[in-house]
């Protein structure tokens, strides 16, 4: 191995998890719906099949979607998974509502780029889940966050 790359192995985590946000397009507010839920839940559901994705705990809020993910040994990329994951659900939610406001011009429901943040322990993931659990609290969209109906679970990590 290059002396340059001696560390890497020692900064390698096993199993990734990944805290992953991403926007529609110009923030329109168009996710918080059941329809659309619906449809998000069941591409992540897919994720596993198609990228070798797992899924875990999710929050959607009206222009984002913040979730949890890990691969499988021979996962496509983070980026073919969020690629793909976004021409499906671009697909569907088109289908189901039609053309929205910012997408009235192109096919592009969702920002070009996403965030993504590996995380390094099971205390990281507790703390982004409870800042994620807490976002619609924070948005005023609800009082408490048990009364958000659009966050859930797809599959159990265990760490």
């Amino acid at each position: 191995m290059h002396k340059h790359l001696r560390r890497l192995d020692l900064t390698w985590v096993d199993p990734s998890l990944y805290f992953v946000t991403m926007c529609t397009k110009d923030r329109q507010p168009i996710l918080a719906k059941p329809n659309v839920v619906e449809i998000l839940v069941e591409e992540w559901s897919s994720a596993r099949d198609r990228y070798g994705w797992h899924v875990g705990r999710y929050a959607v809020m009206p222009d984002h979607v913040h979730f949890f993910c890990a691969p499988e040994l021979e996962a496509k990329t983070l980026s073919n998974f969020i690629r793909g994951w976004k021409t499906w659900t671009s697909r569907r939610i088109h289908e189901r509502l039609g053309p929205q406001p910012a997408a009235a011009a192109t096919t592009a429901l969702w920002q070009r780029e996403f965030f993504d943040h590996l995380l390094r322990s099971s205390e990281s993931y507790s703390e982004k889940w409870n800042y994620v659990r807490d976002n619609p609290v924070r948005a005023g969209l609800v009082s408490v966050a048990e009364d958000w109906p659009f966050a859930g679970e797809i599959e159990i990590f265990q760490l």
